[in-house]
């Protein structure tokens, strides 16, 4: 975009400072365009005022030229007040130019720091919503300095309007859940105000009390609210020159990141990712961040059910997602060069796993175990890893060259690599309820009633890896009453039931009407992994090529048939990675009685000085309360099983090498395709 110094209409008056503008920088861009717009308006405004002076009723002489300062006069009517708020305007751009600080390209910026501190807003950063709430799509979504605090209110009730709450008998603990909620939700109204979320200027904070908040369930690493207006709304202001909404304020999604969590998920990658996707008009659209929290766009959605999630015809719509994610969000240079990121979070969360897991081994073998096994169930189950945690890392470590080799070499991976959400569990998982006549009904779109959410741990990874953590979920309730944590593996995707989602991944092309069916592997490659894992036993499926097919048709079966074994025998491969870095997961956030000074008497002992430098961040000083009783640690030693049964299938491990009590238990919950 040129200079200002490009445009004759821009010219300055006499003695006026012309601010210093960065293209490099969005607000800077922004005050380059209305810059230019003033001084445009200007001249335009001046130009009339020009025409009308040299008119019969105001020239004495047509022909002859109207002074120079007659054009530059201003004008004596109601024009004036034009041109003086147009003057205050251009002060004001000045002003702010002159004294905001330079962001010139190149320049070091530093990043601001997250403390998780309890200071209410501070204002803006990373860009604003206009006044006018329009917001860009391409640009950074509103961000404020502030932390909502939802300790008080993580129950899934109380959040509904305070005039539906009529109850003059409620007990003392009732009344400060209701003052709880009531302060939680003048702090989100004061939020969505600064960060001048579409709409929600209609909501005055007075009001604040009868918005309604209702907590999703379903997600384990944050706590997810539905957030709609009150019922009643003060008519909007009938001035013209109101900026204010007239359309009721829509219902936002808001997201508030778990207290532990910040070592696993980088916040600033997902929302940069969040960001692409966006462009893709693939997940919801950010509306605002905070710092420990986030609106989204709200969809009238529900997730999907386990049941659900193993129905034919929603496995057919979730394989077609999943195609459209893969082939439609490339990956950056930078991610396909880094390889997996399985690998990535393995080596990231391995030293605080095994900080956790070596002191949970000697609490295990210490003499008190036995009786504090009656008050702590995680003693009762054994070790975390089936083994203690040296033997299980050994494990992972030697698994892990095998897998790199069996694949070709890490070059061949990186080819492999796809953007992969990672996480596809039913939770995850939106079924949009379309109204009538929507196009979404259509039997072409029908897949596309389904929403894909929780990005927070997509990232680049193998087809086979995700076909093998989405087919794991198969097994997964999280709402479970009894045993939300637990793997049930004889609901693990049939080999019928994996063919058919494989094939209908792979012939689902939304981008391309041609070409071939996947950029897959080499046929030396898909060679060399059939040799390594026996073939599947297939004859039964349905699908199967007919004789009475052409020889191109039944060519293309062929093909397809191909493509869809070997990224079966891919999923095999990956599965037992996949399992080692959920395992990895539940005990990274485990909390136990004592753990995290047990630690740190550890690490100190270890170092023999005392340094505590070392000491795993403290965890056991949250306030918060136990986020639906999710046992982190009896996910982790539940998943264990999955890995070893796949080792033991995958011949590599040999059965007199574990523990005859753990071969049992991995025998009698093994999936061996």
């Amino acid at each position: 975009m040129p200079s200002l110094d490009d445009h004759a209409c821009c010219k300055h008056r006499e003695g006026q400072e012309q601010p210093t503008i960065s293209e490099e920088d969005p607000q800077q861009g922004l005050l380059h365009q209305v810059y230019e717009w003033l001084h445009h308006e200007k001249v335009r405004r001046q130009n009339r005022k020009a025409r009308k002076a040299e008119s019969p009723s105001h020239a004495t002489n047509e022909n002859e030229p109207a002074a120079e300062n007659d054009t530059l006069e201003r004008p004596r009517s109601n024009t004036s007040e034009n041109s003086f708020s147009l003057d205050q305007l251009e002060k004001i751009l000045l002003q702010y130019a002159t004294t905001r600080p330079s962001t010139a390209a190149g320049s070091p910026q530093k990043q601001p720091v997250k403390k998780q501190s309890r200071h209410r807003l501070k204002g803006l950063r990373r860009g604003s919503a206009s006044e006018s709430e329009l917001t860009d799509v391409d640009g950074a979504p509103p961000s404020v300095e502030a932390v909502l605090d939802n300790t008080k209110t993580l129950a899934y009730t109380g959040g509904a309007a305070v005039e539906e709450v009529a109850d003059s008998s409620a007990s003392v603990k009732q009344a400060k859940d209701a003052e709880a909620w009531v302060i939680f939700k003048t702090e989100i109204v004061r939020l969505v105000h600064t960060l001048q979320l579409k709409g929600w200027r209609r909501v005055p904070a007075d009001l604040a009390p009868e918005i309604e908040v209702v907590r999703l369930s379903g997600a384990l690493t944050n706590a997810v609210y539905v957030v709609a207006p009150p019922k009643h709304l003060p008519p909007p202001k009938t001035d013209s020159n109101s900026l204010s909404s007239r359309k009721r304020p829509p219902k936002l999604l808001l997201r508030i990141y778990g207290p532990q969590v910040d070592h696993l998920i980088d916040r600033e990658n997902e929302l940069q990712i969040l960001r692409r996707l966006g462009r893709k008009n693939i997940g919801p659209r950010i509306l605002g961040t905070f710092q420990n929290g986030r609106f989204e766009e709200y969809f009238e959605a529900r997730p999907l059910t386990p049941k659900e999630l193993r129905m034919p015809e929603t496995a057919k719509q979730v394989a077609k997602r999943m195609r459209e994610l893969h082939d439609g969000v490339e990956l950056l240079e930078e991610e396909r060069e880094g390889g997996p990121m399985i690998f990535k979070n393995w080596d990231k969360w391995v030293d605080r796993c095994e900080q956790v897991t070596t002191w949970l081994d000697k609490e295990l073998e210490s003499p008190q175990n036995e009786a504090k096994a009656a008050l702590e169930p995680w003693r009762r189950r054994g070790y975390v890893c089936g083994v203690t945690w040296d033997v299980f890392r050994k494990a992972v470590d030697r698994y892990r060259q095998w897998l790199v080799a069996s694949s070709g070499g890490t070059d061949e991976i990186k080819r492999q690599l796809v953007f992969a959400h990672n996480d596809t569990q039913y939770g995850n998982l939106l079924r949009m309820e379309p109204a009538t006549e929507s196009p979404l009904l259509l039997p072409a779109n029908e897949h596309k009633q389904l929403i894909v959410i929780d990005f927070e741990y997509s990232s680049a990874n193998t087809r086979g890896l995700e076909f093998a953590n989405h087919f794991t979920e198969w097994c997964y309730n999280y709402h479970d009453e009894e045993r939300s944590w637990a793997c049930n593996n004889r609901t693990y995707p049939t080999p019928e039931q994996q063919y058919y989602f494989v094939s209908t991944y792979l012939t689902h092309r939304p981008f391309s009407s041609g070409g071939p069916i996947s950029p897959l592997a080499s046929p030396t490659i898909r060679a060399r992994s059939a040799a390594v894992i026996a073939p599947l036993d297939l004859d039964d499926v349905s699908d199967r090529p007919s004789s009475r097919l052409s020889q191109t048709d039944q060519s293309k079966e062929t093909e397809l048939d191909t493509e869809v074994r070997f990224l079966i025998h891919q999923t095999r491969m990956w599965r037992a990675m996949n399992s080692a870095q959920w395992v990895a997961w539940g005990i990274v956030q485990a909390k136990v009685p004592g753990m995290e000074e047990g630690i740190a008497e550890m690490l100190a002992a270890r170092n023999g000085d005392g340094d505590d430098t070392k000491t795993p961040p403290a965890e056991a000083d949250v306030d918060e309360e136990d986020d639906g009783d999710f046992d982190y640690l009896a996910y982790a030693q539940d998943r264990v099983m999955f890995f070893w049964g796949d080792l033991l299938s995958l011949n590599l491990i040999k059965p007199e090498e574990l523990p005859a009590p753990l071969l049992e238990h991995v025998k009698s919950r093994l999936v061996a395709y």
